[in-house]
């Protein structure tokens, strides 16, 4: 019951709400970018590779690891 009454009391006084006056913008940005780089422009194809390898190397990374702890483990017994 004390709760409900507390309740009430700061739902009368009201909440602080976020508020903003105006829209924040640097000078420079004029659109928006939701890439955290630059697209490359007309390296599409060099891009697409540099990516692809990096997700095919970070990918088997466990699997080259584990096929190099399991030989090591073999030679040793």
């Amino acid at each position: 019951m004390a709760l409900t009454v507390l309740a009430r009391s700061a739902a009368r006084q009201g909440v602080r709400t976020f508020r903003t006056s105006a829209v924040a913008r640097s000078a420079g940005h004029d659109h928006y970018h939701h890439l955290p780089f630059a697209w490359p422009g007309d390296k599409k194809l060099a891009f697409g590779t540099k990516v692809g390898a990096f997700l095919v190397v970070g990918f088997a990374i466990p699997f080259v690891a584990s096929v190099y702890q399991l030989k090591k483990s073999a030679g040793a017994a």
